[in-house]
């Protein structure tokens, strides 16, 4: 496999040029966790590799509890599936804990004050109540339990992580928290060494080629459990030398096909570039000094590289789409990128006016 192969393959083990998954939970399933602290775009992630979907439907998911919504892997949210979030907690969860440890310690939080802040969001969750986060704060203060600076976001990452908590419905336009155990019926547990075989295997059959570096980053383990997990897999994976790194992704190995003049819209924080220590294969070493907005922002992505920034803005009959590109978007690759506002349009259930601004190097 040569460098320029790359994009290419990751477009299609992502299922972004091949999206197969009728239902959102499919594409949580397969990609393992879909980071989603910007909540909205990370709806728009699932909806580009669901065939036929609408952000209703996602938020249906997501009502339901079809899928969940919690902190696991790197201290940040993601969407896991229902059935996988026990055991990706159980092996992710202490090393966020060793992570947020500090930060506890600045606001004076303790194990003694974690554990009552934790009986009492269970009692004020219990019988099926779904509480917004400023609703659990006030429950706190009523307890005594002070929450000033970040003590109540700290508190709340807690209990996800202890797996007490969960997203629940949203109530409005707020979302909110729930009992895990009322959301989720505990199934078979799985062993450490079963989980992190199978957080490997999720993570380099739907984002392979990559290497062992850009799995420890997207995991947050150590690299010697990362290493583990792929001697673990086996058989699953297979690896190349790619450009002096070894790179792995699923085996059997199969012929991707180039989707010549592909373009995509995809949100801040999407897998495909968030998944990845090591951007270089999808981001132009001159576009990659432009700062965190090009790697982390809402990207352009045309023929698997970024090719520009992207910003929406709804209104009540439409939404606006306006195009910040590296280059002039001309010919087939201004119509495959027009093709691509019109699907965020219908998945939004919105017409799309495209608008461009000019950006030089």
């Amino acid at each position: 496999m040569r460098p320029s192969d790359i994009p290419h393959a990751r477009l299609h083990h992502q299922r972004l040029t091949s999206p197969r998954f009728k239902e959102p939970v499919d594409v949580v399933r397969w990609l393992g966790a879909v980071q989603a602290q910007e909540y909205a775009a990370a709806k728009w992630a699932i909806g580009q590799r669901t065939r036929r979907a609408t952000d209703d439907a996602v938020e249906r998911a997501l009502s339901e509890g079809s899928i969940l919504r919690t902190h696991v892997l790197r201290p940040t949210w993601h969407f896991v599936a229902p059935e996988d979030i026990r055991w990706m907690l159980e092996l992710t969860g202490p090393r966020i804990k060793a992570t947020i440890a500090s930060y506890a310690r600045n606001v004076s939080l303790d194990e003694v004050t974690f554990k009552r802040s934790q009986k009492v969001m269970e009692r004020a969750l219990r019988g099926g109540r779904h509480l917004t986060r400023s609703a659990l704060r006030q429950t706190f203060q009523r307890a005594g339990i002070p929450t000033n600076g970040i003590r109540a976001v700290l508190m709340l990452m807690r209990a996800e992580l202890d797996g007490l908590i969960c997203s629940g419905p949203r109530a409005g336009k707020e979302l909110t928290y729930a009992l895990l155990e009322e959301r989720v019926p505990r199934s078979q547990a799985l062993t450490r060494d079963e989980a992190l075989r199978e957080l490997t295997r999720r993570y380099f059959t739907s984002r392979g080629p990559a290497t062992l570096q850009d799995f420890v980053w997207w995991s947050g383990l150590t690299t010697a459990d990362a290493r583990s997990g792929i001697e673990m897999a086996g058989s699953d994976l297979s690896h190349d030398m790619i450009d002096g790194s070894v790179c792995w992704l699923p085996s059997p190995r199969r012929a991707v096909r180039r989707t010549a003049g592909a373009a995509h819209l995809l949100p801040v924080y999407d897998e495909y570039l968030v998944a990845y220590k090591d951007r270089s294969a999808v981001v132009d070493s001159r576009d990659g000094t432009r700062g965190t907005n090009t790697l982390f922002g809402s990207t352009i992505v045309v023929n698997g590289r970024v090719a520009g920034t992207w910003k929406s803005t709804r209104s009540e009959h439409e939404t606006l789409v306006t195009l910040s590109a590296f280059a002039p978007l001309t010919g087939r690759v201004r119509r495959a990128v027009d093709d691509a506002a019109r699907r965020y349009g219908t998945f939004l259930g919105q017409s799309v006016r495209v608008a461009i601004t000019s950006r030089s190097r």
